[in-house]
C-alpha cells in the first residue's frame, strides 16, 4: 500500500510560483509512475503532469507546459510540482496520484489509471 501526503499549497497572485510536495510512503513507494492532478469546482478531475518510474519522462497538459516542472526524488521519497508564472485558472485543488501498475512505462493521464491518492492542497491564484 502507498500513502501519499500532499503540501504546499495556498494563495498566491498571478505571476508568482508555488511548490507543491507530495511525500510518498509505503513498501513499494518507488515502483510507481507518479502524476499530479488537479479539480477546479464545478469541473472534472484533469492531469497536469506526469513522470515515470525511473524519472526519464514527464509529460504535461498542454495549458502547463513551459510553466510547471514535475520532479521526484526518490532518495526523499518525495515527488515535486514546481509552478511558475501562476495564472487565475490554475486554481484548483491539487492531487498527487500514484499509478494502479507496478513499473508502467507509459504515463497515464486518465484517473482511473491512478489507485493512490492524497488528501489534495489548495492552490489559489488571483488577478
Amino acid at each position: 500500500q502507498v500513502q501519499l501526503v500532499e503540501s504546499g499549497g495556498g494563495s498566491v497572485q498571478a505571476g508568482g510560483s508555488l511548490r507543491l510536495s507530495c511525500a510518498v510512503s509505503g513498501r513499494t513507494r518507488t515502483s510507481y509512475a507518479m502524476a499530479w492532478f488537479r479539480q477546479a469546482p464545478g469541473k472534472e478531475r484533469e492531469f497536469v503532469a506526469g513522470i515515470t518510474t525511473i524519472g526519464d519522462r514527464t509529460d504535461y497538459t498542454d495549458s502547463v507546459k513551459g510553466r510547471f516542472a514535475i520532479s521526484r526524488d526518490d532518495a526523499e521519497d518525495t515527488v515535486s510540482l514546481q509552478m511558475n508564472s501562476l495564472k487565475p485558472e490554475d486554481t484548483a485543488v491539487y492531487y498527487c496520484a500514484a499509478d494502479a501498475e507496478l513499473f508502467r512505462v507509459v504515463i497515464t493521464w486518465a484517473p482511473e489509471g491512478y489507485a493512490h491518492w492524497g488528501q489534495g492542497t489548495q492552490v489559489t491564484v488571483s488577478s
